[in-house]
C-alpha cells in the first residue's frame, strides 16, 4: 500500500502535530537551550580573544603593532570619511582590554548579558572600521543579541550565582 493510499484510507499514520512534537523533542534532546547558549558564548568569544591576545606584549603592555594599527591603518568609515581614530593609543588599549576581558567573562558565563553587550558594541566599531566584513560582523551581532536576550544558560556562573542567591 502506498503512502497516498494510507492517507486516503485514513490508516494509523501519526498526525502532523504528533510528528512535529517528536521532531521538537529530538531537537531538544540533541541541542538543549543550555548547550546552545554555551556554544554561542564560546563561538562569540573566540574571534575577539584571538584578536585581543595579539595586542599585548605583556601584562598591561600594548604591542607596538596594536598602536600602529590604530594610528595608521584603521579608519572609521563614517559619512564624509574615512577618519582616523581619535586617541589611537587609548583606543588600542581599550580595544585590547575588551577583547581579552569580555571573552573570558562570556566563556565563564559571568555577567553574560553585560559581556555580550560589550562585544556587540565592539562589533559595531569593527563594522565601521572594516565595512566589507559585514557578513561576519552580522553573525557576531546576532550571537551577542541572542545572549543578551536569553542569558548564559544553565551552564554558566550567572545561573549558579542566581541559584545560590535564591537559596539564601
Amino acid at each position: 500500500m502506498t503512502t497516498e493510499q494510507r492517507f486516503a484510507a485514513g490508516s494509523n499514520l501519526p498526525s502532523l502535530g504528533a510528528l512535529a512534537d517528536r521532531a521538537k523533542q529530538l531537537v531538544q534532546m540533541i541541542a538543549p537551550p543550555s548547550v546552545a547558549q554555551l556554544v554561542l558564548r564560546v563561538a562569540l568569544a573566540v574571534p575577539f580573544w584571538r584578536s585581543g591576545i595579539l595586542k599585548w606584549d605583556g601584562f598591561l603592555k600594548l604591542s607596538d603593532t596594536a598602536v600602529t594599527l590604530f594610528t595608521d591603518e584603521f579608519m572609521l568609515h563614517l559619512p564624509g570619511g574615512p577618519y582616523h581614530f581619535p586617541a589611537p593609543g587609548v583606543m588600542a588599549f581599550m580595544s585590547g582590554c575588551g577583547e581579552v576581558t569580555l571573552p573570558v567573562l562570556l566563556v565563564l558565563g559571568l555577567g553574560t548579558r553585560f559581556a555580550a553587550l560589550g562585544l556587540l558594541f565592539m562589533t559595531a566599531i569593527v563594522e565601521l572600521t572594516v565595512p566589507d566584513g559585514w557578513p561576519l560582523h552580522i553573525t557576531w551581532a546576532a550571537m551577542a543579541l541572542a545572549l543578551m536576550a536569553h542569558g548564559g544558560g544553565r551552564v554558566s556562573l550567572d545561573h549558579l550565582i542566581c541559584a545560590w542567591r535564591s537559596r539564601s
